[in-house]
């Protein structure tokens, strides 16, 4: 039987501004929002055509609360692919998602370092074989 990631649980502070980070600033679709208990929410966010998600788990311990924004430990967490870097860079730039770094070509494609609401870093990436006859955009 084939096997699939399906979802990734993020750390979040707070449901609703996890979904409008999400949602409002990347374009991600909101799949599931379902109350299981007066406090923990079952949240699913997908970005557009994929096929995994993250699941919005909100912090429920110090412990939980100290990974917020550092689930990579200072590293790249996850990676963003895109078929229009120059598209999403611009229109993630506008919606004021912080990029730590200038756009590059690297052997695998176009990429820049973005940081999500709580500081966790993802590339924005379009694989070389989408990507290589554009330039980076600044």
């Amino acid at each position: 039987m084939p096997q699939r990631l399906s979802l990734t649980a993020l750390l979040v502070r707070d449901y609703d501004e996890a979904i409008g980070f999400f949602v409002g600033k990347l374009g991600f679709a909101l799949d599931h929002d379902v109350a299981l208990t007066p406090d923990k929410r079952w949240v699913v966010v997908t970005p557009p055509g994929g096929s995994s998600g993250l699941l919005l788990a909100r912090a429920a311990d110090d412990r939980q609360r100290a990974g917020i924004g550092d689930q990579g430990s200072g590293r790249v967490f996850l990676f963003l692919e895109t078929d229009d870097f120059t598209r999403d860079h611009e229109r993630y730039g506008q919606r004021g998602v912080r990029f730590v770094e200038a756009p590059r070509r690297e052997a695998y494609g176009m990429v820049a370092v973005f940081e999500d609401l709580y500081g966790n870093r993802w590339d924005l990436i379009e694989p070389a074989s989408r990507s290589q006859a554009q330039s980076p955009s600044t």
